[in-house]
């Protein structure tokens, strides 16, 4: 298995061990873990400042508000092209996940993974759910707010992400059809989910 070529994508409800699932995932079949990196690795390759990619990170529209700016959002090594746009970041994103798909073994954390790696045989599409009262507790310990902030939190980011991912792939975020298994956190836990998912990758890849 050692020789094996496994990329896994992570979609994930907030709250839902998503991240925590990924992060075993990766340790157990020794892969890159690839979350808010992606945004550096496509800042890198494409020369654009990383704080763009990072205040548009799976939010649609974030651009349109630099218009207001009286300055351009420039760092040292990078600039911030006149005519950029939501389209263009996702393509440098996109770009930079194929990349390290294509490089070794990896796990995505959410943008669109799934997607922008759907015609690679190799890679497995998962999205991790989990009843919405235990992510609610999860947000609101993890945050420090009481239990209706949590909600309003977890509906505000959900929103997001859903726009985001509709938008870009034409699938509907956190449908069964649209990933490769769909998987309830809560039934068994954030530990035996992980291995429930390795199991399924591992057959998979053993064909």
């Amino acid at each position: 298995m050692e020789n094996r070529h496994i990329v896994i994508t992570i979609g994930r409800q907030y709250g839902a061990g998503g991240r925590i699932i990924a992060r075993q995932l990766s340790e157990m079949f020794s892969c890159k873990y690839l979350d808010k990196e992606i945004l550096d690795l496509a800042a890198a390759e494409s020369g654009v400042a990383p704080e763009l990619f990072h205040e548009n990170d799976e939010k649609k529209s974030f651009l349109k508000s630099l218009f207001h700016m009286h300055a351009p959002m420039i760092s040292d090594n990078n600039f911030y092209p006149n005519n950029i746009s939501d389209e263009s970041l996702f393509q440098f994103q996109s770009e930079a996940i194929r990349k390290a798909a294509a490089e070794g073994n990896c796990v995505f954390i959410g943008r669109c993974a799934d997607y922008v790696l759907r015609d690679m045989k190799e890679a497995t599409s998962i999205f991790i759910t989990a009843n919405i009262d235990e992510r609610v507790k999860n947000v609101a310990i993890r945050l420090g707010v009481d239990e209706e902030t949590a909600r309003k939190i977890i509906n505000r980011k959900e929103s997001l992400r859903a726009s985001y991912y509709n938008y870009y792939t034409g699938k509907r975020w956190g449908a069964a059809e649209s990933y490769d298994m769909t998987v309830n956190s809560s039934i068994l836990g954030i530990e035996a989910t992980a291995i429930y998912i390795a199991e399924l990758i591992k057959r998979k890849i053993g064909k």
